[in-house]
């Protein structure tokens, strides 16, 4: 304990003293940059870049040795390492000279934000209050029940799972057109994109979940005299548990990503994908970027929530033990 102390103490001086050299660079970088940057800026930029790297590495093994401070070093880490992504974007995009309809900065994507929280919003719902939540539901919850069915049947088995395997490799720029044939240019047809998108990710990984129990577990139950749906209930769901969120897990990007490409065949006047490719045209791609970015923070609280669902339900399994 007295060998580890001094050690922790040691990592906590020097990300703080990183973290400062990391702010320095970046204060004289960007003053440098207004007096027309030149070598001494890249030097600056590629000094703080070290200095954010170093500082990154310190938070990780803060974490692994540190128990009060874990947590927070933990949390930090990426922090710190997104926020350095930003930074250096936004330096060398203004340092290179870089034009805006190319890759604008990420200051210019950040205003585009602060100044079209309307139309940002308005997109949101159309593609993920809309289309993405409702198609995962639909989609994920029709595939429990069917790998339920399936579970039972021996001709679905060897029937219908060959045939998901089949339309789960369709491309999507080819059903997405169909649906919108089908169910209409509105919200509706985009989820029945996602839908198709997540139904058989989620259909294969629940089968093989239900399996998961073997069969001293299930003789074990038959022993109690348990019924069909008492061995479902407390046996097999829970051992399917695990691969039911990986299912869940895998949708909720795939959800997402079905409703913005099919946006781009066919949608009223509101959503992502449309905004997409409409700015697009119109040379504005701060817009694009500003659409990406929502896109991108929705994405992943959704795939976050998952994950701390899956962490409450499935506290007892070893993935979720540290």
């Amino acid at each position: 304990m007295s060998v580890v102390a001094p050690a922790v103490g040691a990592i906590r001086a020097r990300a703080a003293g990183l973290l400062a050299l990391a702010v320095a660079m970046v204060v004289l970088g960007r003053l440098l940059l207004g007096l027309g940057g030149g070598g001494f800026y890249w030097l600056c930029v590629f000094a703080g870049w070290a200095a954010a790297a170093a500082l990154v590495s310190a938070l990780a093994r803060l974490a692994d040795r540190d128990r009060s401070w874990g947590r927070a070093a933990a949390l930090a880490a990426p922090l710190v390492f997104g926020a350095t992504l930003l930074l250096l974007w936004e330096a060398v995009v203004r340092g290179a000279g870089v034009p805006p309809v190319l890759l604008p900065p990420p200051s210019m994507i950040f205003a585009r934000l602060i100044s079209s929280p309307e139309i940002l919003w308005a997109d949101f719902q159309q593609t993920f209050l809309k289309s993405v939540l409702i198609g995962y539901a639909l989609g994920c919850g029709s595939a429990i029940l069917t790998a339920l069915a399936i579970e039972r049947s021996e001709f679905l088995q060897r029937g219908l799972l060959p045939v998901g395997n089949f339309v789960a490799a369709l491309p999507i720029v080819g059903v997405a057109p169909i649906m919108v044939m089908w169910f209409g240019f509105d919200w509706p047809s985009k989820a029945a994109v996602v839908v198709v998108m997540v139904f058989f990710p989620m259909l294969v990984n629940t089968v093989e979940g239900l399996k998961a129990a073997d069969r001293m577990q299930r003789d074990l139950m038959r022993t109690w005299a348990a019924t069909p749906r008492q061995e479902l209930w407390r046996l097999r769901l829970p051992m399917a548990a695990p691969f039911i969120f990986n299912g869940l897990k895998i949708a909720s990007t795939l959800a997402l990503i079905g409703a913005i490409v099919a946006e781009f065949f066919g949608t009223p006047v509101v959503g992502m994908g449309f905004r997409i490719s409409t700015e697009v045209g119109r040379m504005n791609v701060d817009m694009v970027w500003a659409e990406i970015a929502v896109a991108a923070v929705a994405g992943s609280a959704f795939y976050g929530l998952v994950s701390l669902v899956e962490r409450w339900v499935t506290f007892w399994h070893p993935s979720q033990r540290r």
